[in-house]
């Protein structure tokens, strides 16, 4: 399968199992190294695995209606992300997943959502007259 495609794979992965709130399969799709990370919106920083999955057995006991939207994934060496919307309710969220090929199949080893305008602009490239 190409990488970029099982990047994609993978972030599908981790949406149905947080659609579902399935616990064992959010487990499957991430790594159980030390650094798994993960910054649910206005949450700290969870900084391990045993935390990042206490806070995904809290979230999935009353799973939210989520849906991924517009998902972009970039693959470099071992290393790959993906940026994403995240449709909850009436809300969107900004979205980035980051992933590390472990063991023959990709996994999971950050995750990050946080508050962004639904009418706002999609950015592919910067524009030529950008002043940042």
């Amino acid at each position: 399968m190409d990488p970029i495609e099982a990047v994609l794979e993978c972030n599908r992965e981790f949406y149905r199992a947080f659609a579902a709130g399935d616990i064992e399969a959010m487990e499957a799709v991430w790594s159980r190294a030390e650094d798994v990370t993960c910054i649910h919106p206005g949450w700290q920083a969870l900084l391990d695995w045993p935390a990042v999955m206490e806070s995904w057995r809290a979230i999935l006991a009353a799973p939210p209606s989520i849906r991924c939207v517009a998902p972009r994934a970039f693959v470099s060496g071992s290393t790959a992300y993906v940026v994403c919307r995240e449709r909850l309710g009436n809300g969107t969220l900004a979205a980035t997943n980051i992933l590390r090929w472990e063991d023959g199949a990709w996994r999971m080893i950050h995750h990050q959502a946080g508050p962004t305008h639904s009418a706002a602009p999609e950015v592919s490239k910067p524009a030529e007259t950008a002043l940042h």
